[in-house]
């Protein structure tokens, strides 16, 4: 019996492993096999862009910027918490009339957040956009190369 289906890869674990009559012959299609060393070379492309200088230079970049902003953000918002659950006589005292050190403090998250998603932005924007996008660019043509070339976009 042979099975046509370009999706179907293998029998499922345990199904018609144990030499039943009913296990089909499968045969992959020639065009499957040309898919798959395609997908092959096309998985070696992208290694070795993650392997390469500027792919790194983009990770760095961007770890630079959200390994301590993310420290920094978590370290304000467990300081707010811990501050309000220990010390709240000190979140009550009055700043000006009705506000408190508490209700600024809880701004001051809404503020912070919005700060940092602005401060981001702007270090995707200036810092990284332009070399990830030729890192991307490089991918691409060097994946239609590995694929065996051409194809329009």
């Amino acid at each position: 019996m042979r099975y046509e289906d370009p999706w179907y890869d293998a029998l499922a674990s345990g199904w018609g492993e144990s030499g039943s009559l009913s296990t089909p012959v499968v045969e992959v299609p020639t065009a499957r096999r040309e898919r798959e060393d395609g997908a092959v070379a096309a998985a070696q492309v992208y290694l070795e862009v993650q392997r390469s200088a500027a792919f790194q230079e983009v990770r760095g970049r961007y770890r630079r910027f959200v390994v301590p902003a993310t420290v920094g953000f978590f370290l304000w918002y467990v300081g707010y918490v811990v501050t309000a659950t220990t010390a709240p006589d000190f979140m009550a005292r009055p700043v000006a009339g009705a506000v408190n050190v508490a209700l600024l403090a809880g701004l001051g998250q809404f503020l912070s957040t919005f700060l940092l998603t602005w401060a981001y932005a702007r270090h995707a924007r200036l810092r990284r956009d332009r070399a990830a996008l030729e890192v991307r660019w490089d991918t691409q043509e060097l994946t239609r190369e590995a694929r065996g070339g051409g194809g329009a976009w």
